[in-house]
């Protein structure tokens, strides 16, 4: 699902590097998306919304005698949940409520909290006159952070250092886009490293994680808020610390889920790394630097575990290091390792002019 997309057809990619045989079908319901798809065969089909896109769903399904259903948005995963047990084939999702907690920061950061899994302090905001009383719970935090509590790709983000700045975003969010007050959160601002870490559960037991950093950011110069939660750059990385507070997540949300999980997490003025939300049934949209690097495609493995087939994977932290994803507009994603980034890549800038010759051409000059 979600065929043309980038993120899909990042996962097509994937699937295709591990396994050369598969026969992809993609779906969309925009018309002019779906041409852009990489699968085998497209189908447009009615919106996530619509009543008939089950029907259709079952029809392509049953037509193109589909083996395994992936949704690959947070819309789509919501609406396939609580019908995969009706599918004519497989899925390998999570529960509904775990998708409903996950896409809902807000209570999710609250059950991590209680937990003693590191969040941001975060209070949801009932109405514009609430957020001056938010501001005193929250010191001495000077910055804080002003968000949708559903969403993705930082809609509706912003940091804001007063009363005025953070009821002003939110009073424009609910002129211009009808988002009301109720539907935002103020947290503590997290100034740190920025990491996602993806994982494949099966039956509450981690089978495979991967790790990044994001380096710099997607488009930042059209974003109020300068961050995204899309990398320009990104980097594998092993921190153990990260790895041990995600797992603490997954238990605490569900001690038996399945799926693959992507996990956001910003370091906080202590340098801790704090959950900010996680992404419950779908790939990252990065996900080629989990899939095209180290031994073990993290794509191919999530096939095999939703067909129920074998998976011989001993370290689940399968983690190859100093691989950077680099992006832009209308480019495919590349993955290089540290060794190759300037691999046939010429230095046509002048050398430095050493200090002495600096002093020189100056008097000379003058």
């Amino acid at each position: 699902m979600g065929a043309g997309t980038g993120a899909s057809n990042n996962l097509i990619r994937s699937l295709r590097a591990g396994h050369d045989e598969f026969f992809i079908v993609g779906c969309h319901p925009d018309r002019f998306t779906i041409r852009k798809s990489s699968a085998d065969r497209n189908y447009v089909v009615p919106d996530s919304n619509h009543p008939d896109l089950y029907r259709a769903l079952c029809d392509i399904i049953e037509a193109e005698e589909i083996d395994l259903l992936i949704p690959n948005s947070d819309t789509d995963v919501q609406v396939i949940v609580p019908l995969q047990d009706a599918l004519p084939c497989r899925t390998f999702l999570p529960r509904p409520p775990i998708v409903d907690l996950c896409q809902d920061k807000y209570e999710l950061t609250n059950l991590l909290r209680a937990h003693n899994v590191p969040a941001p302090q975060t209070y949801p905001i009932s109405d514009l006159s609430t957020i001056e009383d938010l501001f005193g719970r929250l010191a001495p935090h000077s910055r804080l952070w002003c968000r949708i509590r559903t969403g993705n790709s930082s809609a509706g983000a912003l940091p804001v250092e007063t009363v005025e700045q953070a009821r002003g975003w939110i009073q424009y969010w609910n002129d211009m886009r009808g988002v009301t007050a109720d539907l935002f959160t103020l947290s503590e601002y997290l100034p740190g490293r920025d990491f996602n870490l993806q994982c494949l559960l099966h039956e509450g037991i981690p089978v495979l994680l991967k790790m990044c950093e994001r380096l710099s950011y997607f488009v930042t110069g059209n974003s109020p808020s300068g961050v995204s939660s899309t990398p320009a750059v990104a980097r594998t990385v092993e921190d153990r610390r990260v790895i041990a507070i995600c797992l603490r997540a997954f238990r605490a949300i569900d001690e038996r889920a399945s799926g693959v999980f992507n996990v956001d997490l910003k370091e906080n003025v202590e340098g801790v790394p704090c959950i900010t939300e996680i992404n419950a049934g779908r790939f990252a949209m990065i996900t080629n630097i989990y899939d095209l690097t180290g031994r073990h495609n993290m794509a191919i493995t999530y096939v095999h575990l939703a067909l129920g087939n074998k998976v011989d994977i001993q370290t689940a932290d399968a983690i190859a290091e100093d691989y950077y994803l680099v992006r832009d507009l209308d480019t495919t994603p590349g993955i290089f390792h540290a060794d190759q980034l300037f691999d046939g890549i010429h230095d046509g800038r002048r050398p430095p002019i050493p200090l002495e010759q600096q002093d020189n051409r100056l008097v000379k000059e003058t």
